[in-house]
């Protein structure tokens, strides 16, 4: 109290004004200090934040390239499929042509070294038919295609028969079928 008699009004307004401030300057420190805490805080979830949206993108982007990659081994099995089928089919069509065409030119060599009379040979005489049972006899081919245009029939129905399992079987391919799944 002593010290208060030294003093005049305008020292104790001073010395309150001081200790006024002392103790503001006392609360600011106190706030800066939480706000610091807060800001740090704030920091790291931020950071975190940063980090996790690192995380899914990068996630999203495996993703997506595991998609891709899968995407392109589906569509790879699919072709390898549909070549296979493809392969098989040319292969079962040559053959199948090979063979008509065998049979076709067996045919004419067969017609072309045959006998005009097979029957004439040493063989016991047959009784013959009356005349008037006799008739005109019709040529062998009547009603029936030429060889050449009946070769050409054969190789169209043979063409359409593999056309058809070509089809059938690229349909049996299912571009949605997941590689390894049961059904």
């Amino acid at each position: 109290m002593m010290l208060l008699r030294l003093l005049r009004p305008q020292g104790i307004a001073g010395l309150a004004a001081s200790l006024c401030l002392a103790l503001l300057l006392l609360l600011q420190k106190g706030e800066t200090r939480h706000w610091k805490k807060q800001s740090a805080a704030f920091e790291r979830q931020y950071r975190d934040g940063e980090a996790a949206f690192a995380r899914t993108v990068a996630d999203y982007r495996a993703a997506a390239a595991a998609a891709r990659a899968a995407d392109q081994a589906h569509i790879a099995r699919i072709n390898a499929q549909q070549r296979a089928i493809n392969e098989r089919t040319e292969n079962d069509f040559e053959v199948r042509l090979a063979a008509a065409r065998s049979v076709a030119d067996r045919m004419r060599g067969e017609t072309r070294g045959a006998p005009a009379d097979p029957g004439a040979g040493g063989a016991a005489p047959m009784p013959r038919l009356p005349l008037a049972a006799r008739g005109v006899a019709a040529p062998t081919g009547e009603n029936r295609l030429p060889a050449e245009d009946a070769l050409t029939a054969t190789e169209q129905a043979i063409q359409l028969d593999e056309l058809i399992k070509w089809v059938l079987r690229q349909h049996s391919v299912d571009p949605n079928e997941i590689a390894g799944a049961q059904h």
